[in-house]
C-alpha cells in the first residue's frame, strides 16, 4: 500500500511513563506503515520539561497556534515525591495547564463506547461530552483562615478611582473566606469553543449554572452564553438541525441521567471537572475517554484523559508486558489526523483514521482486549485478556484487512 501523504505537519508532544511507551508502539505498528507522518516534535517529559525549565511546553504550545493540530502524550503533573524522585530544580506546572492558557481553550472530553462494555447508566446509548471551562474558579481563589471574631468585606478598587466594598460577613468566631473570579474575555472564549465544537460535531449543545442562586457570577456565564448563540451561532445552530438549551446545573444532572446521550454539556470550571469523572467512570474507563482542547479560533489538541500509568510503567521497568489500554491515546492520533486532513482537504487521511478506530472498537468487540476491559466485559463472546502489544498487532490485523477492501 502507498503511503498517504500529509501537507502540513502535526504538533506532536510526546510525554511520560507508561504512556511514552504506548506513544511509540502506537506510531512503529498502527501509523508509520500507512502515513508519510509530518510531525514537528516535541518532548515533554519531565527530564526535558526540566532540562528546559518548562520552555520546551510553551514552544509546543506556540507552535499549536501556527499549525493548527497537535497530538499530545500523557505528561507528569509533578508533586513533591516526583521532584524528589526525577531530582527537579522546581515543581513544574501542569502542561495541560499552561497549554490551555496559551491557546485559551476549552477541554471536551468523551467516551469511546463498544458492544459488550455498557454505560453503568442503562438509558445512555450514544456518548456524552463534557466541555469545562478549564479557567479561574474555585481553582484560582484567594482564601483566608479566619482566626476569631471580625468583619469579611468584598473590596474592588477601579482603575478609574471608584470603588466597591460590601459586607460578605461579620464572624463572631473563627470560619474560612474564599474570594475567587473569572473574566469576560475568558467566558466569551468558552462559549465560542462550545458552540463551535457542536456546528463542527453536529451535536446539541447543553450548558447548566446555578444563576439562580449566584445572580451575578453565574448569571454573567449565563449571558455571555445567550448573548453570543443569538448574535453569531443560532442560525448555523438552525440550519444544522442542532439546538442550544440552558438550564440549572441540578435540573441538567437529572436530565442528564435520564437521556440516551449524544450531546455537548458545557460545565464551569469545578461541575466540569466532576462531571467529567462521573461520565467517565459511568460509561466504563478512564482509559476509553478521549479529550481534545479546541482554542476559540479553531485550533485543536488532541489528548488522551488519563494519566502515564505510572504503575504499570513500573512493571514494565521490571521486564513485564503490561496490559495497558492504548484507546485513548490511540483515538488522540486518529482524532488529530482526521482533522488535520479535514483542515488540508486530504480525504485519504479521515478515512484512514475512520478505518483504524473502526480496527481498533472491532477489536475489542470481537473479545480480545486489555485487562481493565475484561473485566467490565458482557459481551457474548468470552473475554480474552492480552497484554499491549498482542492488542495492537490485532488491531493491526483487521486495519490491514480494512485497507485491503
Amino acid at each position: 500500500m502507498k503511503k498517504i501523504q500529509m501537507s502540513t505537519p502535526l504538533v506532536e508532544m510526546d510525554g511520560d511513563e507508561m504512556t511514552r511507551i504506548l506513544w511509540q508502539q502506537i506510531k512503529e505498528e498502527l501509523l508509520l506503515p500507512y502515513v508519510e507522518l509530518k510531525t514537528v516534535y516535541f518532548d515533554l517529559g519531565l527530564p526535558e520539561r526540566e532540562k528546559t525549565a518548562d520552555r520546551v511546553t510553551v514552544e509546543a504550545a506556540e507552535a499549536t497556534k501556527q499549525y493548527g493540530v497537535a497530538v499530545k502524550c500523557a505528561t507528569i503533573t509533578p508533586n513533591q515525591q516526583r521532584v524528589e524522585e526525577y531530582q527537579l530544580t522546581e515543581m513544574w506546572k501542569s502542561p495541560n495547564g499552561t497549554i490551555r492558557s496559551i491557546l485559551d481553550g476549552t477541554v471536551f472530553r468523551a467516551p469511546i463506547m463498544v458492544r459488550g462494555v455498557s454505560p453503568v447508566v442503562k438509558t445512555w446509548k450514544k456518548p456524552i461530552t463534557i466541555a469545562r471551562h478549564a479557567y479561574g474558579d474555585v481553582y484560582k481563589a484567594t482564601e483566608y483562615r479566619v482566626p476569631g471574631p471580625g468583619v469579611a468585606e468584598l473590596v474592588f478598587a477601579g482603575a478609574d478611582g471608584r470603588d466597591f466594598r460590601q459586607t460578605i460577613y461579620e464572624f463572631e468566631c473563627a470560619g474560612v473566606l474564599q474570594g475567587q473570579y473569572n473574566k469576560d474575555s475568558s467566558i466569551v472564549s468558552f462559549a465560542r469553543s462550545c458552540f463551535q465544537y457542536a456546528v463542527d460535531t453536529r451535536q446539541d449543545l447543553w450548558f447548566s449554572t446555578k444563576d439562580t442562586i449566584s445572580k451575578k457570577y453565574d448569571h454573567t456565564f449565563k449571558d455571555i452564553f445567550q448573548e453570543i448563540f443569538e448574535k453569531e451561532y443560532q442560525a448555523r445552530f438552525e440550519a444544522l438541525g442542532i439546538t442550544y438549551f440552558y438550564t440549572l446545573i441540578d435540573d441538567a444532572v437529572a436530565r442528564v441521567i435520564r437521556s440516551k446521550g449524544g450531546f455537548i454539556w458545557a460545565c464551569k470550571n469545578y461541575d466540569g471537572d466532576v462531571m467529567s469523572d462521573m461520565v467517565s467512570t459511568a460509561f466504563g474507563s478512564l482509559a476509553m475517554m478521549t479529550s481534545v482542547l479546541v482554542s476559540p479560533d479553531g485550533k485543536y489538541e488532541y489528548e488522551a484523559a488519563h494519566g502515564t500509568v505510572t504503575r504499570h510503567y513500573y512493571k514494565y521497568l521490571e521486564g513485564e508486558n503490561p496490559s495497558t489500554n492504548p484507546m485513548a491515546t490511540l483515538f488522540a492520533w486518529t482524532g488529530a489526523l482526521r482533522k488535520r486532513g479535514e483542515l488540508d482537504g486530504i480525504a485519504a487521511l479521515g478515512e484512514f483514521a475512520d478505518k483504524l478506530e473502526r480496527a481498533s472498537i472491532e477489536t475489542i468487540e470481537s473479545g480480545i482486549m486489555t485487562k481493565d476491559l475484561a473485566g467490565l466485559w458482557e459481551g457474548e463472546t468470552p473475554a480474552t485478556a492480552v497484554d499491549t502489544g498482542v492488542f495492537l498487532q490485532s488491531i493491526k490485523l483487521r486495519l490491514e484487512k480494512q485497507l485491503e477492501a
